[in-house]
């Protein structure tokens, strides 16, 4: 008895380090309380990265050549339609806590630019089973386009890790590539997409 009495007057004289335990272990097993932390560290901007500036090549093939991707429905997307457009691409997966946490700013990416004729976006679901990453949109409520490989990703635009974010501008050349956790949703990154636009 005398160790329950101790461990209650410890826990009282040290009741943030319980605290603090406890949210770590939250954080440590939920991988939505991942993405949430993720997401606040996220917001800061620190890990953002930012539009590079163009640099003429001569004879180089748009980076999107061999992306060979499908939708929804399991049709192939033609390249073609990527021609001269602004191009967003987003790999991720339902199960990657880094995925989880940019993901709400990449929905309002999407639903602030997916009306712009020469704006497309290609969220390219790498789970094993599709039907996990469908299921995931759909428990948050995301409405970006699913969209999964239909053959081998050039190592240009993915080299492995997750989450990967490439922007493309309308010659097909890769002005952004991030890997890891990043927020789409500020001012700055629309304005530097509003750019690429004109």
């Amino acid at each position: 008895m005398k160790s329950i009495g101790d461990l209650k007057k410890w826990m009282r004289a040290h009741w943030s380090t319980v605290i603090m335990t406890v949210l770590l272990i939250i954080v440590l097993i939920s991988p939505d309380a991942k993405a949430w932390l993720m997401r606040q560290v996220a917001s800061t901007g620190i890990l953002n990265s930012s539009i590079s500036e163009s640099v003429e090549k001569s004879g180089n093939k748009a980076a999107y050549t061999g992306l060979m991707l499908k939708n929804e429905d399991g049709i192939l997307i033609d390249p073609s339609h990527l021609k001269n457009k602004v191009v967003f691409i987003n790999f991720w997966a339902s199960w990657c806590p880094p995925c989880r946490a940019e993901f709400p700013s990449v929905e309002k990416l999407y639903n602030k630019y997916k009306t712009h004729p020469d704006m497309v976006f290609l969220t390219v679901n790498l789970d094993d089973n599709p039907s996990l990453g469908k299921a995931y949109l759909k428990e948050k409520g995301f409405t970006v386009p699913f969209i999964t490989p239909a053959g081998t990703i050039p190592g240009e635009l993915y080299n492995g890790s997750l989450p990967t974010t490439v922007v493309l501008d309308k010659k097909g050349e890769v002005r952004l590539h991030h890997t890891g956790v990043a927020d789409y949703s500020k001012d700055s990154f629309y304005q530097e997409i509003d750019l690429l636009l004109k």
